[in-house]
């Protein structure tokens, strides 16, 4: 099932059955990845007195609440409103789904003692291509990404140099497979999250960053098309299920 784009002067193919998921998947479980100092999710059949709304105990549905935030536990789409005194909505704010993407990897450079992706490095990956979209995938790239427990352990994140670059260069949605793009204890500086949506400037509503993807190993850096789809939540921030789709030649 192939579909034709045309993308300002270019005419691009994508295969719609070949569909690539980037999302991790939120599991009630030790093992779900986390970050932010709060325990896992919680998937949990409603109760009834005594009674617990399930198939196995005798009802006729599965009737379970789901206790989780969207930052810790796993892939979400954020806006502006994550850091901005304002409210403001992802729901409200992200009105297209579809994006002409870049998937590049980075290894993280050592800095003062932290591992950080640098305006250089980004640079050196993208080159002079214009896109809507980027996905950064950093290696190591195990699949130990998807249960790690985040928290004092000050993973990898953006120099605010990198950001400017991105805002600068008209990257609107950024991807990233970190639980931030900001350092885990930064006394709430927030430095690239500040400097990708322009809190000094015109606030740039309409771009997006989404933290916790997966980018599996098979996946080449390169050209894809992006569908972003969240869950409506009227929050600074939902789960999303990204989706990359390759460019055929």
């Amino acid at each position: 099932m192939n579909a034709t784009i045309q993308y300002n002067s270019r005419k691009l193919q994508i295969n719609l059955k070949k569909p690539i998921d980037i999302s991790m998947p939120l599991r009630a479980s030790e093992k779900n990845v986390r970050a932010w100092y709060v325990d896992s999710p919680k998937i949990e059949p409603v109760e009834d007195g005594e009674w617990k709304i399930a198939v196995k105990n005798g009802a006729c549905i599965n009737f379970n609440n789901v206790s989780f935030n969207p930052h810790a536990h796993g892939t979400h789409t954020e806006c502006a409103g994550h850091i901005t005194e304002e409210v403001h909505s992802i729901n409200e704010h992200l009105k297209q789904f579809f994006f002409l993407a870049e998937v590049i990897t980075v290894a993280p450079e050592r800095l003062n003692g932290d591992s950080v992706i640098s305006e250089k490095q980004i640079k050196f990956a993208l080159g002079n291509k214009k896109r809507d979209a980027l996905v950064i995938r950093t290696i190591p790239n195990t699949l130990d990404k998807l249960s790690t427990h985040y928290s004092h352990t000050n993973p990898p994140y953006l120099l605010e140099d990198a950001a400017i670059y991105l805002r600068e260069k008209g990257i609107k949605h950024l991807l990233v497979d970190l639980p931030s793009v900001d350092k885990e204890k930064d006394e709430c500086m927030l430095l690239a999250h500040n400097a990708f949506w322009n809190t000094a400037g015109k606030l740039r509503l309409d771009a997006t960053i989404t933290e916790f993807i997966y980018v599996p190993n098979h996946v080449e850096d390169g050209e894809y098309f992006l569908n972003l789809q969240i869950a409506p939540f009227e929050n600074d921030a939902a789960p999303s299920k990204p989706i990359l789709y390759e460019v055929l030649d």
